[in-house]
């Protein structure tokens, strides 16, 4: 049997795509090249009877965009406020929380520390094992991690115990944050990608201001505390197991209905189950509509194997594991991801070392503004009566707890900006202006004496300051490829905890003596990471890879 019969009975669309084969050498007396070259033939009538493969790309457009990414978003979002939630809830509670734990400065330095040095473990670990294990999975693990130690927390008598409590709390938090933005994003088309994520990344103000609600409405009401056993169980407990419930409720609804992400499931061969989550979100988008899902074949880009581990001994092994975990690092740093590594990573450390290490210390800022005078006028009258000598430091005056409200609030008008302008402009643009004009507005705040000027320049940089998160939250997910996005976002999110922790250790150590120097160091760095923002690339409407 010859190539030219087999070629018999076949139309002209079907007969063309054969002679696009590489050549197999076939010859009239070649049998085994006649069987090759059969198995071709009807692997290609299968397949044109199958209908032709889409890409992702075409695979999210034939999908739709309605209801369910309009599900997704607040799914999504209420775990991106829930660790907002527990984040923040730790400078809402330090007014009242160090007389029950009798903190000095330096050890609320620590408290508020402590948490971004679990988020910048969690961050890598927990990214890594997205990349490796699938999205869904390590988000319902990480908020559950989140949620439990959060709320054990509540209990710790012991300010070390706290401490500890609050630091596996952060290394939950730690894997929700750079994976709930790879898993969102790898569902929406390019084209509403900007707007998406900067709707999702507002949902952080949400979770900003449910904390600050809570702490207003919680933390004041000493009334609301009870004697539990030998532990007096004091509002400020009461307001930390109240945060603790975002985290939870986020798991449960993670691991009862959500999908995995259909762009993980292709990167990991498994097709089928990628067009299944495709046609859930077509099904959902297309109410009504009797029209099947027309993609039932998808391309999926060759993937490298996965080194096999052929060392015998104990010692062998665990190193060849350890460099499989630090082998997104080394990817990172190599070829062309390298230039926007090194951009990104002064990036997220300008503004995490300026934004918490300014943000977390908001409520105790204000608080001495109510003691009267600016926020470091009085600093060293504030140095003694920060002491916890008595119980009448639990009645904190409730403004502190309100103008923390109104400072969370103040980001509403940055994520509207942002949404609407994030598709046209761009992530670059927004975040190199933002983080310029954040750096002019902390200036300021060092500069004012009363506390209505300190709450304006304070909700003037709320209101700039989110820009630049909403923007890296968007570039973030752009100029990484699937395999390495959720270890990348999780790598520089660490490297941002390592400044969050440098800024809030730097705050506690120098707030009572030298209050100006911590306030202008965020400023000057503010604006170092706008002038790094400039040489990022242009992402806008990039295909994700």
């Amino acid at each position: 049997m010859s190539s030219r019969i087999l070629e018999e009975g076949l139309s002209d669309s079907d007969r063309k795509p054969l002679l696009d084969y590489p050549d197999t050498s076939l010859s009239d007396s070649d049998t085994e090249g006649d069987a090759v070259f059969e198995r071709k033939k009807r692997r290609h009538v299968n397949e044109t009877a199958q209908g032709p493969k889409f890409s992702y790309e075409e695979a999210v457009e034939e999908a739709g965009f309605g209801l369910f990414h309009g599900l997704l978003l607040v799914v999504c979002g209420w775990a991106n406020a829930s660790d907002a939630v527990e984040i923040l809830c730790v400078s809402f509670l330090l007014p009242t929380a160090r007389c029950d734990l009798q903190l000095s400065s330096s050890d609320m330095g620590m408290l508020t520390a402590s948490i971004f040095l679990g988020m910048m473990i969690g961050g890598y670990v927990w990214g890594y094992l997205a990349d490796q294990k699938g999205r869904q999975r390590v988000l319902v693990i990480s908020l559950t991690v989140n949620g439990v130690f959060g709320a054990l927390a509540s209990l710790a008598p012991r300010f070390w115990l706290f401490l500890l409590l609050r630091f596996i709390s952060g290394i939950g938090v730690g894997g929700s944050i750079p994976v709930i933005f790879s898993y969102f994003s790898e569902f929406q088309p390019r084209t509403k990608r900007g707007a998406m994520i900067s709707g999702l990344a507002t949902f952080w103000m949400a979770g900003n201001i449910l904390a600050a609600g809570l702490a207003w409405l919680v933390i004041p009401n000493t009334f609301l505390s009870f004697q539990l056993g030998t532990l007096e169980f004091q509002s400020w407990r009461l307001f930390v197991v109240l945060c603790s419930i975002p985290s939870l409720s986020s798991a449960l609804i993670f691991g009862l209905v959500m999908p995995e992400s259909p762009k993980f499931l292709m990167e990991a061969g498994r097709v089928e189950a990628a067009v299944c989550v495709f046609r859930k979100m077509y099904n959902f988008n297309h109410r009504g509509n009797t029209k099947p899902f027309p993609v039932t074949e998808l391309k999926i880009s060759p993937t490298s194997e996965r080194g096999k581990i052929v060392a015998n001994t104990k010692i062998q092994r665990i190193s060849h594991r350890i460099r499989k975990v630090l082998e997104p690092i080394q990817k990172l740093f190599s070829d062309h991801l390298t230039s926007r590594s090194v951009l990104l990573l002064i990036i997220f450390f300008c503004i995490s070392f300026g934004y918490y290490g300014l943000w977390m210390w908001f409520p105790e800022l204000f608080k001495r503004i109510e003691d009267g005078g600016s926020p470091c006028a009085n600093a060293s009258q504030s140095s003694s009566s920060l002491q916890p000598a008595n119980a009448t430091c639990y009645h904190v005056k409730t403004e502190v707890y309100m103008e923390g409200f109104i400072t969370a609030a103040a980001n509403l008008p940055g994520n509207i900006f942002t949404i609407f302008m994030m598709d046209v402009v761009g992530g670059k643009v927004l975040l190199t202006f933002s983080l310029l004009l954040s750096g002019v507005s902390v200036f300021f705040i060092w500069a004012v004496q009363t506390k209505t000027q300190t709450l304006i320049m304070s909700c003037v940089f709320s209101a700039v300051s989110v820009i630049a998160w909403n923007a890296l939250d968007v570039i973030g997910t752009e100029l990484y490829p699937t395999q390495l996005r959720s270890s990348a976002l999780g790598f520089f999110t660490g490297v941002g905890r390592v400044a969050s922790i440098l800024g809030n250790v730097v705050f506690g150590q120098l707030v009572d003596t030298n209050c100006a120097v911590p306030i202008l160091l965020v400023a000057a760095l503010l604006f170092i990471g706008g002038v790094a923002a400039i040489k990022l690339p242009h992402t806008k409407h990039a295909e994700l890879t």
